[in-house]
């Protein structure tokens, strides 16, 4: 395919490794795909972004890492202490060129195993975002999280989105996510992915999370809402993205879940690859 396809991501140096273990399984399973990685960070080093840039050349990726410094000056101690980061995936349209259109946005804890072309070519609807709501056997999770925030769609994961940028740079501005959370702090739990649900849940397009945003941790739960229907076997065959939400990380030394030596097995073949 010629045009190549937008992801954006945001982080901190932390999360450098497990973003090499992302990249490198988009590629393993898109492998006729490019991919234009953008690259959005506070106080990465020379050093730090080159180490992705040797990784995303050897694939034949472009990637640009676009510094960006949010002032954050004039803002209560309240706001100041969430980590500028936690604002950037939601400005991309203020921080991306002008000629930028479209973008996934992918937390660096997930791998993807299938084909993401149907995710980046996703008719939005007219919707700003497209995200997932991470549920149980029931939709309780949505019911108590519209009583907390007061809203009234599907709680929404932020780990996986589709934005149209050119309705972000109309519509997402710092003051409105600012005000929310000095307004409502005290009901804030996550608060990026609160801020997410409470401004712009109305301009969301919900997709399905079994296939976009899978959590790991749900495997059983999964398996019980499709009367296990959707065993492992399904999950490799159907699931895109799999995103391994809460603690432990698969590369921590405790993560011993169904799907730790999948991730593992990625990550020897990048550092292989690196070597």
């Amino acid at each position: 395919m010629t045009e190549p396809i937008n992801l954006l991501v945001t982080l901190d140096a932390g999360y450098l490794p497990p973003l090499k273990v992302m990249l490198w399984s988009l590629y393993a399973n898109n492998r006729r795909q490019v991919v234009h990685v953008w690259l959005v960070h506070e106080k990465l080093t020379d050093a730090q972004i080159a180490s992705v840039r040797a990784l995303t050349d050897g694939l034949g990726w472009q990637l640009t890492a676009l510094p960006v410094k949010i002032d954050l000056t004039d803002q209560p101690a309240l706001i100041k202490r969430y980590p500028p980061a936690m604002y950037f995936r939601l400005l991309c349209g203020q921080v991306l060129p002008k000629d930028v259109h479209r973008v996934i946005y992918l937390d660096p804890d997930i791998i993807v195993i299938n084909d993401i072309t149907p995710l980046w070519q996703l008719d939005l609807q007219g919707k700003m975002l497209a995200a997932s709501a991470h549920r149980g056997v029931t939709k309780l999770v949505d019911s108590v999280n519209q009583l907390r925030l007061g809203t009234n769609t599907s709680y929404f994961n932020s780990g996986v989105l589709v934005i149209d940028v050119d309705q972000a740079r109309e519509k997402i501005r710092l003051a409105d996510i600012t005000e929310a959370i000095e307004t409502y702090h005290d009901s804030l739990i996550l608060p990026d992915q609160d801020i997410l649900n409470f401004l712009y849940g109305e301009a969301i397009m919900e997709i399905d999370e079994e296939v976009w945003n899978y959590d790991t941790r749900k495997y059983l739960i999964y398996q019980t809402r499709n009367l296990t229907q959707h065993d492992i076997h399904w999950v490799m065959a159907h699931t895109v993205i799999l995103h391994y939400c809460g603690t432990p990380k698969p590369w921590d030394a405790t993560s011993d879940s169904k799907f730790t030596s999948l991730f593992l097995n990625y990550q020897q073949q990048v550092d292989r690859f690196l070597a």
